[in-house]
């Protein structure tokens, strides 16, 4: 039988050359393998809908031409959209659509291309919107892809209301798009994205890295193209494509082509034209193929014009994250009504993210159909030292009317009620407000 002494002095061995063990471990760490490369991309676009990429593949292809490398992230699937080639809707619908995405990218020649998981939500409430997406969620995805393809530029809808298309996901996708560019090179966002895994098998910790894209670039589909005009560079699409031997509006409406669920119609219309026809269609005002591709700057942290190229001024590294400072608190005395809803959302969300030079309208808008409801979010505050008693009262214009009358409102100091005040529009015109 051992004896207790000569147990004890072989457990002290084993622990000595343990402890040593670790030691010299500590001395020479471990070295991590390298990221994946085939997932590095040089612009991350990231949008709402299949389709969403026509406003801006006439760009990504003289991208391509530059070898620059294109990914892509599609929030959702558009299966809201309608179906002009069968009867499949909803899911099924977003199948085929994300189907005929990926024939429309791999044309282009971009291969690395994500779908999230975010409900189609035809709207103009970005808040909506996010509501939907299960917004903490899709910001951890697409944080996740960030730091996975290590973007220096990302591209992305404009966060903010214009009379235009105006779609809520659309809206949504340039707010994770911001949300995203801001996060991603931040330790403390996700970190088991940023842990090292514990075992060859791991299934919670990801083992990446934080990065910090260097630019963000936003698009519009805004009617008044005159608030985005000058606001970030401009690529024109009438140059003919080294790799291709057509123009870039060709290309463009080459991939557009994929996308028969949708433009089933135009598309048999532009496969009836000859080459001559087709570039006269592109320069008609109405198809505007042929136009260039306007951008509108968003911020970077690299140095550069608002209007220069938009790899001007871009380091081989990521920047070092620098965290955004708290914006000043809003300050409000006495009582007070302000717009709510996506607007007043966007005042607060532009102060966040330092985007207070993003164009914006004059004064608030949104395109209303006529003989609709339209919502208007108001917010009435009370930061006086007194409870007041307060009676709204609207004066529209002609043929507009109050859905339900407004009701008088008590209010105690510090209250804050958000109202929905709900208009008819008349019938037979449409107006903008």
């Amino acid at each position: 039988m051992m004896s207790v002494r000569r147990v004890l002095a072989l457990v002290l061995v084993l622990s000595f050359r343990i402890a040593a063990q670790t030691a010299a471990q500590a001395e020479a760490p471990r070295t991590l393998p390298k990221a994946d490369d085939r997932m590095k991309a040089d612009v991350l676009l990231i949008v709402a809908h299949p389709d969403d990429e026509t406003g801006v593949s006439g760009y990504l292809a003289q991208l391509l031409d530059q070898g620059k490398r294109v990914a892509a992230v599609y929030l959702t699937h558009g299966e809201a959209g309608h179906n002009n080639m069968g009867r499949e809707r909803a899911v099924s619908l977003g199948a085929v659509r994300e189907m005929e995405l990926r024939h429309a990218m791999t044309q282009l020649g971009v291969q690395n291309v994500w779908f999230l998981e975010g409900k189609d939500t035809p709207s103009q409430d970005v808040l909506q919107s996010l509501a939907n997406w299960r917004h903490g969620t899709n910001l951890e995805e697409v944080v996740r892809i960030l730091r996975l393809t290590r973007p220096n530029v990302i591209l992305s809808w404009l966060p903010g209301i214009f009379i235009g298309e105006n779609h809520g996901d659309h809206q949504a996708a340039g707010v994770l798009a911001v949300e995203s560019f801001d996060s991603a090179g931040d330790s403390a966002v996700f970190p088991a994205q940023l842990a090292q895994p514990r075992k060859v098998n791991e299934t919670l910790l990801e083992g990446l890295q934080p990065w910090q894209p260097q630019k963000i670039y936003f698009f519009s589909d805004a009617t008044d193209d005159k608030l985005i005009k000058g606001k970030g560079p401009q690529y024109p699409t009438t140059g003919i494509s080294p790799s291709r031997h057509i123009p870039y509006w060709r290309v463009s409406m080459d991939i557009f082509r994929f996308h028969l669920t949708q433009y089933r119609t135009y598309i048999e219309k532009l496969q009836s034209l000859n080459d001559e026809q087709l570039e006269k269609l592109a320069g008609a005002d109405q198809d505007s193929w042929a136009t260039p591709v306007e951008l509108i700057y968003g911020k970077s942290l690299v140095q550069g014009t608002p209007t220069g190229d938009v790899f001007e001024g871009i380091q081989p590294q990521a920047p070092p994250f620098d965290r955004l400072p708290s914006p000043n608190p809003k300050t409000h005395k006495g009582l007070s009504l302000e717009i709510g809803g996506p607007w007043n959302f966007y005042e607060d969300f532009w102060a966040a993210h330092d985007l207070n030079e993003l164009p914006k309208p004059p004064v608030p808008e949104i395109a209303v159909a006529a003989g609709t409801v339209l919502q208007f979010p108001v917010i009435l505050r009370d930061d006086d030292k007194d409870p007041a008693e307060v009676t709204l009262s609207m004066t529209l214009p002609e043929g507009w009317a109050l859905k339900n009358p407004l009701p008088h409102y008590k209010l105690s100091p510090g209250d804050i009620f958000p109202i929905e005040i709900e208009l008819t529009t008349p019938p037979k015109k449409l107006d903008q407000v």
